[in-house]
C-alpha cells in the first residue's frame, strides 16, 4: 500500500530538512504543505527530497487539506508536524494496524509514549485531557490524545469531508472518525521538545486560540455537524 505523508510547515527551516529524510524512509513519498512561511521552508523541504504545495492562507488545516490535495493514489495519509516533534522512526508501528487491517484511524500518543521534558505543556495536557474526555462522553469513544501525529485510510479519510481550516482540524478528524463508525485505535509514540519557538503553546494567544477552535469543533460536531455515513457496522474501539 501507497503510504504518503504530509507535513504541514510554517517558518520550521531549522527542523523541515531532517525531518523529510527520516520521514521518506518510510514512506513512498513526503509532502511539504508550505503555510505561508517567511524564511526557507519551501526550498529546503524541495532539496531534502519532498513535494512542496503552498497554501499562502494561514491555517493549519488549511494546509492539511493542500497537503492532501497533492497526495493523489495514496492508500494511508499520514499527518506529522513539521518542527521536529514528531519523530518519523514511528510511522511503521503507526500505519501497522492499518496494514493489519485492523483499524482504520490510528493516532499517535504522546500521553501513551515518552515525551522529553518540556515537550508538553501543562495547557496541552490540559486541553487534550478535556477533548479526550468530551469526545468519550458525546460519542463513546476512547481516544487519549490529540496529537498531530496520525495515520488514516485514504477512502475512510475522503468519508470525513475533512474543512476545518485551522486549529480544530485535528479533533474533527477524531470526532468525524468516531460518527462514521471508523476503527480506531491510540499507539504510543514518543516527543521531543520542538525546535524554534511554537506558534500555539508559546503564546497566550495561540493557547487561547486554540482552546476556542478545539472545543468550539467539538460543539459543532456534537450540535451542528452532519451525521457521517458509517463506514462499517462495527462500532468504534480503541
Amino acid at each position: 500500500m501507497k503510504t504518503i505523508v504530509i507535513i504541514p510547515a510554517l517558518d520550521e527551516a531549522g527542523a523541515i530538512a531532517d525531518l523529510v529524510i527520516e520521514a521518506a524512509i518510510h514512506a513512498d513519498r513526503v509532502i511539504v504543505a508550505d503555510n505561508g512561511s517567511n524564511d526557507d521552508t519551501g526550498a529546503i523541504a524541495r532539496r531534502a527530497g519532498a513535494v512542496v504545495t503552498f497554501e499562502p492562507v494561514p491555517g493549519y488545516g488549511r494546509a492539511c487539506l493542500a497537503g492532501v490535495a497533492q497526495a493523489g493514489d495514496a492508500d494511508i495519509l499520514v499527518f506529522m508536524d513539521g518542527d521536529g516533534s514528531d519523530r518519523a522512526e514511528d510511522i511503521p508501528r503507526l500505519i501497522a494496524p492499518i496494514l493489519d487491517q485492523r483499524a482504520d484511524f490510528v493516532i499517535g500518543s504522546r500521553t501513551l509514549g515518552e515525551a522529553e521534558v518540556g515537550a508538553l505543556t501543562l495547557p496541552q495536557r490540559w486541553g487534550n485531557w478535556l477533548a479526550c474526555r468530551l469526545m468519550a462522553w458525546i460519542w463513546q469513544g476512547r481516544f487519549t490524545d490529540l496529537g498531530p501525529m496520525r495515520a488514516i485510510r485514504r477512502e475512510a479519510y475522503e468519508r470525513l469531508e475533512m474543512s476545518a481550516p485551522t486549529f480544530g482540524w485535528t479533533v474533527q478528524m477524531q470526532a468525524r472518525a468516531l460518527k462514521s463508525g471508523l476503527r480506531c485505535m491510540d499507539i504510543p509514540v514518543n516527543y521531543r521538545a520542538r525546535i524554534g519557538r511554537s506558534k500555539i503553546s508559546g503564546t497566550v494567544k495561540g493557547v487561547v486560540l486554540a482552546g476556542f477552535y478545539i472545543l468550539g469543533t467539538i460543539a459543532v460536531e456534537a450540535f451542528g455537524g452532519k451525521a457521517r455515513t458509517p463506514l462499517t457496522s462495527q462500532k468504534s474501539r480503541t
